[in-house]
């Protein structure tokens, strides 16, 4: 079955020369000007450094993309997602036609309505009304088209009262809602968004994304979709790209990419462990000598998917003949409250006392534990109250919204724990 492209980007680049406006120098221009007359290269298309900003580079030129290729099918709403300097604004900019690549070209069918930065599109001295009309004219729409739509525009936004006052006095969340009400209602063929929606209310960003899962599945049109709310990019795309430094990592399905995203590879793996100073050991009985935190590709790490279970991975060392120990392993938010724990019975562990250490697993259950920061508590006690080692505030741990059942409600409080559970409506 022949591939229905509605869009299509060939070996986009993009380069910018820092800490200056415009191209270059005059002499920059007209040495690339005299290579253009004699049909060379740009001579300053090979230089430049790699879009990294915790490296200092040694080039003025940085490229903020190289060599981009990728399609995209009609009615694919595509997540782009990538760390902050990956070159994902600048990809929509190109795409959005607001800046032009440095090489390469885009290729499109039909009308492409973005939404970037705030305010971008508008006319700050214009109504509201006004700024539908003159978005829509841009599009190519008839003033009868436009008119067609405007009532669901103003009402989806929620600025009725305020649609006749000049956008310049808009805060900018009613200009960003009227300006997504815009881009979604005037029926472009390709939306685009980047994270601006992060500037609306928790109310306005589910109404926008349940809007957006409404144009592209009911009405089939393309929808691409910047966002670091990897909850959202779960529930709303159905393709998924990832870039990093200016380059595309990967494209698959939005659930490939977003593990890819989350899940560290082995040059980047940021370890969690922890080991407690030989003094701490002094006097004690039986303690903790290491604490980890393993993933399921069993990587040692503080990264961890919504729908991926966490290892806890203990070493506990014995200096005297103790029974009767259990341990206890708890679980704290950000604001070091007790979200849960669990508990395990050592004695048939160490009854011989056969072992100087041993090591304890403790696997957590996967989709339980809410999306958000955590850290742990690790106790070695009796039932009477003994404390033989405790410590607190180990193994931060940041679990990540990989699509719970609330994805597409952005800006809910999870709290810390999502349960399973089974309803009857009667």
């Amino acid at each position: 079955m022949k591939k229905d492209i509605i869009l299509k980007a060939e070996n986009i680049s993009k380069q910018y020369r820092l800490g200056q406006v415009g191209t270059g120098t005059l002499s920059h221009d007209l040495n690339r000007w005299w290579h253009e007359i004699r049909g060379k290269e740009n001579p300053y298309l090979k230089i430049g450094d790699v879009n990294d900003r915790s490296a200092k580079g040694t080039s003025e030129y940085v490229w903020a993309l190289q060599d981009i290729n990728f399609e995209v099918e009609r009615g694919d709403v595509l997540g782009i997602i990538g760390k902050n300097g990956a070159g994902k604004s600048t990809l929509l900019k190109i795409l959005s036609k607001v800046t032009a690549p440095t090489t390469g070209s885009i290729k499109s069918r039909g009308r492409i309505a973005s939404l970037l930065e705030v305010g971008t599109g508008f006319h700050a001295e214009m109504t509201g009304r006004e700024n539908i009309f003159l978005n829509g004219a841009i599009l190519g729409m008839t003033k009868k088209e436009i008119a067609s739509k405007l009532d669901e525009i103003i009402d989806f936004s929620g600025c009725e009262r305020y649609i006749d006052t000049p956008v310049k006095r808009y805060s900018s969340g009613m200009t960003v809602r009227l300006a997504f009400a815009v881009a979604a209602f005037l029926e472009p063929e390709i939306l685009i968004i980047d994270e601006v929606l992060a500037v609306g209310d928790a109310d306005f960003q589910k109404k926008a994304i349940g809007k957006m899962g409404d144009i592209s599945k009911s009405e089939g049109r393309t929808i691409l979709f910047v966002s670091h709310q990897l909850g959202a990019v779960a529930t709303l795309c159905n393709k998924g790209m990832l870039l990093d430094k200016g380059g595309i990592v990967d494209y698959g399905s939005s659930s490939e990419i977003i593990e890819k995203y989350l899940i560290p590879s082995n040059d980047d793996l940021i370890l969690n462990s922890y080991q407690p100073s030989a003094k701490s050991f002094e006097n004690k009985e039986i303690f903790f000598t290491k604490a980890e935190t393993i993933n399921e590709k069993d990587q040692n790490t503080d990264f961890f998917g919504f729908n991926e279970s966490i290892k806890v991975k203990l070493t506990i060392t014995i200096k005297a003949d103790i029974k009767d120990v259990i341990l206890g392993i708890g679980i704290q938010d950000k604001f070091n409250v007790r979200v849960c724990t669990f508990i395990n019975y050592l004695t048939d562990i160490i009854i011989d006392n056969s072992k100087d250490s041993f090591i304890v697993e403790v696997t957590l259950p996967k989709e339980v534990i809410a999306p958000n920061h955590y850290s742990f508590i690790l106790a070695l006690y009796q039932y009477n109250g003994k404390i033989y080692d405790i410590i607190e505030n180990v193994c931060n741990i940041k679990i990540h919204d990989t699509g719970t059942i609330f994805s597409k409600f952005e800006g809910l409080d999870y709290g810390n724990i999502i349960v399973d559970s089974k309803w009857k409506i009667t």
